[in-house]
């Protein structure tokens, strides 16, 4: 059995859970069925659209995705939903004929309750790999939560809604905006969970958001993927990709604003700027909260070949953990950078490499600026923010990744997971 949480909320945690728009044509229902070790631990969400929503997701590429993985790969093609559940505590991945029982199980037992085909009910878990998922408990918990639904959504719900899917996360991950369409006020509100495992080729281990707009879903679908590549695909803790990574992004429809037909219509200019900023926000907060982690750093790379070298190149001095633990004991060392944008395999040109820590210059043109002073740096990665940039001089390409130390309490976490 997986422990519920981090024993000591992140340094870089946010004061408090943000305030939360609500959005029109959703209610959640939280509560606990027993999977996780403490019987006090909510441990099961379940979200019904008062009528079908518009659906659109992005899940992980890992060729080890779990039944619920799996099982929404496969009904996402409708576009369409009427429900989603979600349980914590057990991932429901490589558990055989189990794992897919379990997820059809779930499912029917949603549908049921809301009158639905189970094909229109998504399903996701977060947890232990490898454990049987208790599915009776979920199925037996359902009326309960259903019946908590209420008839409009109450503020404290998303919060609770939040807990009820988070594992070793030790706060709950939320965002909000509002934003229009056509002139027509929308909301776009997000939950999240994720703290360690996170290198997503995707989204975050899991994150769901909502909004009252009517957007068909192959919009939908176009405009979550372009936010998913710039803030969920663009962050890593530890450099592992989860066998769950899940985002999805349901439209009610109750907005009445003028109709939408493309990705490109000049209307929802507004509504990818929000959805964009929902998603890097949500992501951060993950990054913030990484296993361990005492330090949140961004890293910048520009005159990259391309888009995707660039990223390559961040996401290399992100992953590598001569980096991760020199920022973590504030060694301005580097040369570990240096070596890292090496081993990345994209094309730089050595005698143009300049690095910058904190905006100090520590390279410059393939080597140190003369009178280097190390002391101005070593200031910065004291700090709880830091900022890499690196220019590799070959192009204009540029992308920016965000990730996390690694500290001694990364090794705590996961070397005593399942106890």
């Amino acid at each position: 059995m997986a422990n519920d949480l981090q024993t000591t909320l992140s340094p870089l945690a946010p004061a408090q859970f943000p305030e939360m728009l609500p959005v029109a044509g959703v209610r959640f229902g939280v509560g606990r069925c027993g999977i996780k070790a403490s019987s006090t631990k909510l441990d099961l969400m379940l979200a019904v659209f008062d009528k079908p929503a518009g659906a659109a997701g992005v899940l992980t590429k890992s060729s080890t995705a779990g039944a619920p993985v799996r099982w929404c790969r496969k009904h996402l093609a409708n576009g369409k939903a009427r429900a989603l559940i979600v349980n914590s505590g057990n991932a429901n991945v490589y558990t055989g004929k189990a794992g897919d029982d379990a997820v059809k199980a779930a499912a029917k037992g949603v549908a049921e309750l809301v009158n639905c085909r189970p094909g229109d009910v998504f399903v996701a878990s977060t947890g232990v790999i490898g454990e049987t998922l208790p599915i009776d408990k979920v199925v037996k918990a359902l009326p309960k939560l259903h019946g908590k639904l209420g008839a409009k959504l109450a503020p404290g719900r998303w919060h609770d809604a939040a807990v009820a899917i988070m594992t070793t996360d030790t706060f709950p991950k939320g965002a909000s905006i509002a934003t229009e369409i056509g002139g027509v006020p929308v909301t776009i509100t997000g939950i999240a969970k994720g703290s360690g495992m996170i290198a997503p080729d995707m989204a975050t281990m899991l994150a769901y958001v909502f909004t009252d707009a009517k957007i068909p879903a192959d919009v939908l679908q176009a405009l979550l993927k372009s936010a998913a590549d710039k803030s969920f695909n663009s962050i890593t803790v530890d450099s592992d990709t989860s066998t769950s990574d899940t985002l999805q992004l349901f439209a009610t429809g109750e907005a009445r604003h003028p109709a939408i037909v493309k990705p490109g219509d000049p209307a929802l200019r507004a509504f990818r700027q929000a959805l964009d900023a929902v998603c890097l926000d949500l992501a951060h907060q993950v990054v913030r909260d990484g296993e361990g982690a005492q330090k949140f750093i961004e890293i910048a790379v520009t005159g990259a070949k391309s888009a995707r070298a660039a990223r390559c190149i961040g996401l290399s001095i992100a992953n590598s953990p001569l980096v991760k633990t020199a920022i973590a004991g504030g060694d301005a060392n580097w040369g570990r950078i240096v070596m890292a944008v090496g081993k990345s395999g994209e094309a730089i040109a050595e005698t143009s490499l300049d690095i910058f820590v904190g905006g100090h210059a520590v390279a410059i043109n393939g080597a140190p600026p003369a009178g280097y002073d190390e002391t101005p740096v070593a200031r910065h990665m004291a700090g709880r923010d830091l900022k890499i940039h690196v220019d590799v001089g070959v192009g204009r390409g540029k992308a920016t990744v965000w990730t996390c130390d690694l500290t001694h309490g990364y090794i705590e976490i996961n070397a005593d997971y399942r106890s």
